[in-house]
């Protein structure tokens, strides 16, 4: 597949990372000279240097036939011009564009269709990070919640702690401390390391383990691996911008939620906008502010500023001071690295969820959900099976006869309403979702043939 990515920065190396080795011919177009150096030294692509909105720059970087372009610089208005122009001077057949400001995505149904902003998918990047914050708000002690078909299925990431019912023992005895719940664990890490989750396998204490369930079930799972914890009431939020204000507005009404933006102006604008979240105008690293507004008395601390340096030392302090937990929003890569391990309890990476949204767009095949996952080494996804016996490799066959790559899990199906956890002999039938997790993400492109229809399929 022929791709342009229009904006070298994070979200936009990181998918070329994530792209390049996969059979796909790769260019890269940014303004920053420097940039553009620096990935065509770590990877075989092609650069342009150039303004994403000019016809000829992309003319230079393959628009002619390129199968798709993919417009995330950091200016919404050069996204949308760059899908504009390549569909109306090079008719691109998919066209995504990384939108950020509120402002645009309030129009987006009115907006981004053929006639006006010929825009085929958009990626809003605080959209997907409030929704992630959300659902780790919904099931605490979970470091991640990923979901599948709509919700009806959730692969979950926990740490098993001393004194979860199932630390210490096989996997196989899952089922006998939960027999009216079907899950099934699709990969453990283990010092950051993969192993494979065999019934024989024990799991031990600070193990990551990664498991599937219908969602109904998630917390009845987690507590086999630690001590279920207490849900979320109070809650406190660092950085009113449209993540911390997004995810005040959906906790405000079953959660007591205050909010320290910084800007005196910004958080007077939020207190007309907010129903019932407080709103302090301060500094979210003041120790002072903290302990007056009684931050040991808090389930979580929820810091969401543009700032990864601020971010971290309020996180830090405010645990110090005596909240329970900490969740902190980190744009650098290596910063997430450097936290991993310390006192605070969760990161999460806006350019993951990124990622994951552009590749389920971008990933061959009926995909409906991929998520990148322990930095982009790992992938969760959701495939559809088509075809029949004889066109396809996986439908009408059991799972235990079906020649996964190494390190690759199908954890669930999904048929119509009914979830069906994954057992050696469960058939996958035309239509199914697959959910499967790969260990390893470079085995991808064997996940897509395997599902792929041949020829004879009508």
């Amino acid at each position: 597949m022929k791709i342009i990515i229009v904006g070298a920065g994070q979200v936009g190396g990181t998918l070329a990372e994530n792209l390049v080795g996969e059979n796909n011919d790769i260019s890269v177009v940014d303004v920053d000279g420097e940039k553009l150096r620096e990935l065509q030294d770590k990877m075989d692509l092609q650069v342009v240097t150039g303004q994403g909105g000019h016809p000829d720059v992309l003319k230079s970087a393959g628009a002619e036939d390129a199968d798709m372009v993919i417009a995330v610089t950091s200016d919404d208005a050069t996204n949308m011009i760059t899908c504009q122009i390549c569909s109306s001077l090079f008719n691109t057949p998919k066209k995504i564009a990384r939108i950020r400001s509120n402002q645009i995505l309030k129009y987006s149904e009115q907006l981004f269709h053929k006639k006006h902003i010929p825009v085929d998918h958009i990626i809003a990047p605080e959209e997907l990070v409030t929704r992630d914050i959300a659902r780790l708000i919904d099931y605490p002690g979970a470091l991640q919640v990923l979901e599948f078909a709509n919700g009806k299925v959730s692969l979950v990431a926990v740490k098993a702690y001393y004194g979860g019912l199932l630390v210490g023992h096989a996997l196989s005895t899952l089922r006998d401390h939960i027999p009216n719940v079907d899950t099934r664990v699709a990969a453990i890490y283990r010092n950051g390391k993969p192993i494979r989750p065999l019934g024989t396998t024990v799991i031990e204490a600070d193990d990551e383990v990664f498991f599937i369930a219908a969602s109904i079930h998630i917390r009845a799972v987690m507590n086999e691996l630690q001590k279920l914890e207490s849900a979320y009431k109070r809650i406190m939020i660092a950085g009113g911008g449209n993540i911390g204000a997004g995810l005040a507005r959906i906790l405000e009404k079953n959660h007591q939620v205050k909010l320290i933006e910084r800007s005196p102006k910004r958080a007077e604008q939020l207190t007309s906008e907010l129903n019932d979240t407080l709103v302090f105008a301060g500094d979210s690293s003041d120790q002072e502010l903290l302990t007056e507004e009684n931050i040991d008395q808090f389930d979580i601390f929820i810091a969401v500023t543009n700032d990864d340096e601020a971010n971290i030392m309020s996180s830090l302090l405010a645990k110090k001071l005596g909240v329970r937990k900490t969740m902190v929003l980190i744009q650098r890569d290596a910063y997430i690295d450097l936290v991993h391990g310390s006192t605070i309890d969760i990161a999460i990476s806006p350019q993951q969820a990124t990622i994951s949204a552009l590749l389920t767009h971008v990933r061959r095949g009926a995909i409906d959900n991929v998520y990148s996952l322990r930095g982009g080494a790992a992938e969760a996804i959701e495939i559809v099976a088509k075809g029949d016996e004889k066109s396809s490799k996986v439908v009408g066959r059991a799972i235990k006869n079906i020649k996964l790559p190494p390190g690759a899990t199908i954890g669930a199906v999904v048929r119509g309403h009914e979830v069906l956890i994954a057992h050696s002999n469960t058939l996958i039938h035309e239509e199914d979702h697959v959910i499967l997790f790969l260990v390893n993400k470079r085995y991808i492109s064997d996940i897509e043939k395997l599902f792929q229809v041949s020829a004879i399929y009508f």
